[in-house]
């Protein structure tokens, strides 16, 4: 379950055997989200984040939206090695 990205108290993450559409986990202390990142960011999955961690989680999903897929992409070939 590498860590991506740890900013304001978010931590962003996939797990090492994801599925299709590229997402990406976010966690902190109140509850845990899930967002698409392709072919738009969307928020697929809320459980317990307030609405002011999901506004910040997705803030930084659209700022590292590049990064965030080329990570999955480096994991998923490194998984498939």
């Amino acid at each position: 379950m590498p860590t991506i990205l740890l900013a304001f108290g978010l931590r962003f993450y996939f797990y090492s055997e994801e599925h299709m559409p590229i997402h990406v986990h976010v966690e902190n202390a109140d509850g845990r989200a899930k967002f698409s990142l392709e072919p738009e960011i969307k928020l697929i999955k809320n459980e317990g984040m307030k609405p002011k961690d999901l506004k910040k989680a997705m803030t930084l999903c659209e700022t590292f939206q590049e990064d965030f897929i080329d990570k999955w992409h480096e994991h998923m070939d490194d998984n498939d090695s």
